[in-house]
Formats: structure tokens, C-alpha cells, sequence
């Protein structure tokens, strides 16, 4: 396997001996390697060239991660979800009927015209043939049009909009990690049966913000409480005083909070100077990540009720996944967006190696439907027509800091979600390849 970091949208094209601007540099070329223990090599892979599966000489398998490198999301994804990425194609054993498995990395900077000229610029002149991740809605929304245009796959593990797998989907794309959906009927449903019941929203002004606020409110509603209202804040806001202080006017019991990573951040710390628990309200984290937590400290998460897809700590393989993973990120433990990254690279490889013409998107992705999903993080699964995967959730509270055992040890498990009740019925999707 060979990787390579590209650059900022104007910079795609630099070749691999020059460094890019910005500060990431390209990184070395590597030999291809032998299957890890979860993995398995292409010799004994199911379909691969010994079992007639079409030869992809003379032709290249490329990766993009596109995702956030140096803004409010990369913890939650960034040079994580790269490594996730690089640790699939090593598991699978490096390579496709022979080929060697390229990863290559940029950066969308949170802009959908930079991650749409950056995912043009890879499938037009660099020969890429799936791109993975892509946290931020807005960014993704632009490019799953590219993609579908191009005739490539779309790995979403990143971002969270449900018109991804609605009126946005297409043959293309696979969204795999996690959805607004999930969230508001994981965490919001949880609260309101709790007794909270009304709810003011600070929400991030874009697709995935404005998506999450909407399925909370649906929850909220169908349960029986009441949505008294909601302010709307940019991406990256430095400030959320004038925020908070319309949550303490409305005297809702809950302050959600929808928005994600360094946003959410901001709003719980700043939450905390204004004495917003204290005077009886609550915060919910619609959308929050191990990372954040670790940024927060127990201290101030503690009793956090959070929806998420994965925790490093759920079962002995996920615990031998992550202790590999965190061995290269100097002991951080990974996100569900970068555990998401690893099970979707490692399932698109699978059925990269059984399909005529691995650069056919439409083809690759109909056959990774075909086939149910398994991996050491994720367990069984399925892939819906609509391009949803399909996945227990998981309910959880962040611990106190006295019932802490150790690092990143954060999560009690409250509920676990089953598959059937994760996510959206088909039945309600507007996906126009669900036949009604």
C-alpha cells in the first residue's frame, strides 16, 4: 500500500516529493503488507483473482479520505480517520487481485467549495475511485453529487444529514457511521421520557445543524413536550453568550445542543460559566464524540447523555482495534467517525475484489449492498437500498470522574438500540431508489 497526504483545493496537484502548503506534507511511499490479525490477505479473501473475479491489472485502487484536518472536526475525524483508512487496506493485506490499495488525504476546510474542487480534482486527474468520511453535511451533500456524476463511491461515515440517504441519495453512495435520525431517537427520545420535555435548541446554521434540529423537534413533539424555541449560531462560533442567554430566558428544561465537535465544546464550557445547569436547566449533546469528552474533562461532562455508533471499550475486539489505533495516536482512542472509516474501507475492499470492474462506482456499491457487513468494530450488518447501513446504536452516560478506571474510560452503557429501531423506516424514506 502506498499513501500520500494532497492538499488544499489550488494544491491537489502536487506531486509526492513536494511538500504542501498548510503545513501537512506528503508522506512516503510504503510497501504493500501482509493482512493484520483482524484482517485477512487477498490469497484466502473471498473473491479474489483465484476465484474468478476479473483481473484489475494495469489499473490502480485509490482511497481519498477527504475530511477535516485542521479545523473544529479534526479530532473527530482529521489525520484519525486517515490512519483508520491505512489500517483497513493493511488489514485486508494491501492490495486488490494484485493491485496495490493507494490512501491518499485532504483537507475540505469545512468549505463545500473546496472539498467539491479537491474531489473533482482527485477522480478527474489523480485517479480516485472511492472517497471516505467527509464530516460536514454541507460538504458532503456537494460532493455525493460529484460522485454520482463521476461514476465513483461514496464512503459518509463524517457527516449526519438524513437527506443523504433521502431525497439526496443516490446508487453511489453508502452512509455508514450514523444520521440525525439516529441521534433524535437515540439521545432526544431518551431525555424526554426522562421528564424533559421542553426543549430550546442552539443550532449550527447549516444542513447538518438545521437536520438535527428538525428530527430532535420531531421526537420532542411526537413524545408529547413542547420545542419553545431555537437560536442559530455560525460554524466554528467563538462566542455563544447572546446564545445562552435566550436558553435561560425560554426556561426550557433542556438545552440542546446541535451541533458537533469544537462547537459543542465551546457550548458546554461556556454553559458552565453561565451557570446554566445550575439555575435547573439541563444540556444535551445531540452529537458528541470521545474526543469531546476528553477535551472536556469528566468533570465537566459528567452525566452527559450521548447516541453513538461505537465505544473503544464495548467488546474485546473493538478494545484490541482501538489499542492498535491509539498505539499511533499517542494513546487516543477513536471516534465512531474513524471506526466508521475502518469497517466502510474494509467492507468496499471486499467487494472491490468480486466485481468485473472495480472503477464501475455504480457496480461496487451495488455489491457491497449485496453482501452483508461484518467487521471486528461494527459485528453483522446490512445495507439497505437507500444506501443506509444498518447497525445497532448505543445509549451512553459519561461517567463521574470517580467511576472513571482509567484513561478514556468515560462511557456506561445504557441502552443498546437494536438495528431494526436505529435508524429511519424505509418506508419513510424519499430516497427515489426505494420503490414505493
Amino acid at each position: 500500500m502506498r499513501t500520500m497526504h494532497t492538499g488544499q483545493s489550488n494544491e491537489v496537484s502536487a506531486r509526492a516529493h513536494r511538500s504542501r502548503a498548510g503545513g501537512f506534507l506528503f508522506a512516503l511511499a510504503v510497501s504493500a503488507v501482509l493482512a493484520g490479525p483482524l484482517g485477512c490477505s487477498n490469497k484466502s479473501a473471498p473473491g479474489t483473482e483465484a476465484s474468478g473475479a476479473a483481473s484489475t491489472k494495469g489499473k490502480s485502487v485509490k482511497i481519498g479520505v477527504l475530511t477535516d484536518l485542521s479545523g473544529l472536526y479534526a479530532d473527530l475525524g482529521g489525520e484519525g480517520s486517515v490512519l483508520a483508512a491505512k489500517m483497513a487496506v493493511e488489514d485486508f493485506g494491501g492490495k486488490v487481485n494484485g493491485v496495490p490499495v493507494e490512501v491518499i488525504s485532504g483537507d475540505h476546510q469545512n468549505k463545500a467549495d473546496v472539498g467539491s474542487n479537491l474531489a473533482r480534482q482527485w477522480m478527474d486527474v489523480d485517479g480516485v475511485q472511492v472517497i471516505v468520511d467527509v464530516p460536514s453535511s454541507a460538504v458532503a451533500l456537494a460532493v455525493n453529487e460529484i460522485v454520482r456524476d463521476k461514476n465513483k463511491v461514496f464512503l459518509a461515515s463524517g457527516p449526519g444529514s438524513t437527506d443523504i440517504t433521502g431525497k439526496a441519495c443516490t446508487a453511489n453512495t453508502i452512509h455508514w457511521t450514523y444520521d440525525t435520525w439516529a441521534l433524535a431517537n437515540g439521545t432526544g427520545k431518551a431525555i424526554v421520557q426522562e421528564g424533559g420535555d421542553s426543549w430550546f435548541f442552539l443550532t449550527a446554521d447549516y444542513a447538518f445543524g438545521q437536520a438535527l434540529e428538525r428530527d430532535v423537534s420531531n421526537v420532542v413533539k411526537a413524545s408529547g413536550g413542547k420545542v419553545l424555541g431555537s437560536a442559530k449560531h455560525p460554524l466554528n462560533a467563538p462566542d455563544f453568550s447572546s446564545l445562552l442567554l435566550q436558553a435561560q430566558s425560554s426556561k426550557a428544561k433542556i438545552v440542546g445542543l446541535a451541533n458537533a465537535g469544537g462547537d459543542t465544546i465551546n457550548a458546554i464550557k461556556q454553559a458552565g460559566e453561565f451557570g446554566i445547569v445550575r439555575s435547573g436547566q439541563k444540556l444535551a449533546g445531540l452529537l458528541v464524540f470521545i474526543s469531546d469528552i476528553h477535551a472536556l474533562g469528566l468533570k465537566t461532562a459528567q452525566g452527559l447523555e450521548l447516541t453513538s455508533a461505537f465505544y473503544w471499550d464495548h467488546n474485546p475486539d473493538t478494545r484490541t482495534w482501538s489499542k492498535r489505533f491509539g498505539e499511533k495516536r499517542k494513546g487516543a482512542m477513536p471516534t465512531m467517525v474513524q471506526a466508521g472509516v475502518y469497517s466502510s474501507v474494509l467492507h468496499y475492499l471486499k467487494a472491490a475484489t468480486v466485481v468485473p470492474d472495480p472503477t464501475d462506482g455504480k457496480a461496487v456499491v451495488a455489491k457491497m449492498k449485496e453482501m452483508p457487513t461484518d467487521d471486528p468494530l461494527f459485528g453483522k450488518g446490512t445495507i439497505r437500498a437507500d444506501g443506509r447501513k444498518i447497525h445497532p446504536m448505543y445509549l451512553y452516560e459519561v461517567k463521574a470522574p470517580a467511576d472513571s478506571k482509567g484513561p478514556w474510560d468515560y462511557y456506561t452503557l445504557r441502552r443498546e438500540i437494536p438495528a431494526a429501531e436505529a435508524f429511519r423506516p424505509l418506508a419513510e424514506s424519499e430516497c427515489p431508489l426505494v420503490k414505493k
